[in-house]
């Protein structure tokens, strides 16, 4: 199904993302489900999505790109210190990008193979 589990210590599998989406940075595994969660859950934000770009120096950027709710005003710093308490820092975005929606499939779903397109030069 191309998912990606985890099974717990009391033995229950629990969904973290798909593979297509997991970013690798630095060495290190990043799952965007559990990013996008804690960003979803700030004021001010209607949705979110992250995804990998290419950097020069960790291989894929962690980079989020996020949906205001109207008249929210959310600044990149703000959204980055907010997250800096509750992930590891390996797992913060390096830029959040705002966007006025996410493209979609006609199925509804986030294209997040578009967005890695649009941004594939962000880190140069």
């Amino acid at each position: 199904t191309g998912d990606v589990g985890q099974i717990d210590a009391r033995g229950y599998v629990h969904i973290v993302g798909r593979a297509k989406d997991l970013i690798i940075t630095g060495g290190f595994n990043v799952y965007p489900k559990e990013i996008e969660s804690e960003i979803d859950a700030l004021p001010g934000v209607a949705e979110s999505a992250v995804i990998g770009c290419p950097h020069p120096d960790f291989g894929e950027g962690v980079t989020a790109v996020v949906v205001c709710k109207p008249g929210a005003a959310l600044s990149e710093k703000a959204v980055i210190a907010e997250l800096e308490r509750r992930l590891a820092k390996f797992k913060l975005p390096k830029r959040v990008l705002f966007v006025d929606d996410l493209p979609r499939n006609t199925m509804g779903k986030v294209q997040k193979n578009v967005l890695r397109e649009q941004n594939a030069g962000l880190y140069g």
